[in-house]
């Protein structure tokens, strides 16, 4: 595959449905034709693949001269443009005749989107294996996911899991308004993710199940994270409970609807359990509600969860997040950051 990032611009000439589903990570979606036309085109071409290539070079052009004028001209010359479709084929090659002539270093990607698709698949069996984790593990609340946050900010490499999946992680952590990505649009992200970092260098990560939401993680990062080293953070419960009061403001808001993704936990947890969370819940004490959640399920379900993944969890250092604001933790992700990055240029060295 060619390095993406040494592209002006990339352009995707699919179907806006082929994009949605995947894309290379940074490419904008100028498709030759849309998902109606892309439609039409297909069931004319079974009856008459004469008319349907004619139609499909009308709506080419049409398109594609739009594009120009909202997207496209904007670029200097001799600017380098990649353009893909599927396979490599009718549409990217429509998109490059016109920018070659215009003047622009056009390429087209060689085998399309599905070479690229292989590639990544390729990529994801054996690349992750290839770094050094250090897994941040801690009970729900305890401000794992602002300590990645304040140890990027102080220099570190930090793989944010959770953001790239658009899910907190944990059941009610669909995140409100925001759709996840599909299974392939996360699997590139993450690829470009990597693709970025230093091998020489530790990746911080936060410890994550197989699944966060609907997405999987690939194995060979997993299994690399699972055998990474574990540093163990917690924080207060006042801190805890006041963080998920910021973080799932939307259920404060509106608690029955949190009570409605929890559920289907009622036979595990057991029916006096579940009437309680329903009754803090019906009396909107949230706060209370938040506690009794992390107490009575999350804490001892994350604990065996950890023990099985990371089963030396309680050798590792332990951190103690008293203050979870980004000014808290900043001072602590230096301290974390500076300890293992040192100790990486020792051995290097």
């Amino acid at each position: 595959m060619q390095n993406f990032d040494s592209y002006d611009l990339i352009i995707d000439a699919r179907s806006p449905r082929e994009y949605e589903e995947d894309h290379i990570p940074g490419a904008i979606n100028l498709p030759v034709v849309d998902n109606a036309e892309y439609a039409e085109v297909g069931t004319l071409h079974r009856t008459d693949p004469l008319a349907a290539y004619q139609l499909g070079a009308r709506y080419s052009l049409m398109n594609i001269a739009r594009h120009i004028e909202q997207h496209v001209a904007k670029y200097p010359a001799k600017s380098r443009i990649l353009v893909y479709c599927f396979r490599g084929g009718k549409r990217s090659k429509v998109w490059f005749d016109v920018l070659d002539t215009i003047g622009y270093r056009v390429e087209k990607l060689k085998g399309g989107w599905k070479a690229y698709r292989r590639w990544v698949n390729e990529e994801m069996a054996t690349f992750p294996a290839g770094f050094r984790y250090v897994v941040v593990s801690g009970p729900t609340g305890c401000g794992k996911t602002r300590l990645l946050g304040a140890l990027h900010q102080a220099g570190a490499q930090v793989l944010d899991l959770e953001g790239i999946a658009t899910h907190r992680g944990s059941i009610i952590g669909a995140v409100p308004g925001k759709n996840q990505p599909t299974q392939k649009m996360f699997d590139s992200l993450l690829l470009r993710q990597l693709k970025q970092f230093d091998p020489a260098r530790p990746v911080w990560v936060e410890s994550e199940s197989k699944k966060i939401g609907k997405v999987q993680l690939p194995d060979a990062l997993l299994e690399r994270m699972r055998g990474g080293f574990t540093v163990s953070v917690d924080a207060p419960m006042p801190q805890r409970v006041q963080l998920l009061r910021e973080d799932y403001a939307h259920f404060e808001q509106d608690p029955q609807s949190m009570i409605d993704r929890l559920a289907f936990l009622r036979p595990l947890i057991g029916g006096e359990e579940f009437s309680a969370w329903e009754d803090l819940a019906a009396r909107r004490e949230v706060p209370a509600l938040f506690e009794r959640l992390m107490r009575n399920h999350y804490d001892p379900t994350y604990r065996r969860s950890t023990l099985r993944n990371y089963p030396d969890i309680d050798k590792s250092p332990k951190v103690m997040l008293e203050d979870l604001s980004a000014e808290g933790l900043l001072p602590v992700a230096r301290e974390l950051r500076a300890q293992f990055d040192v100790a990486d240029d020792a051995k290097a060295a």
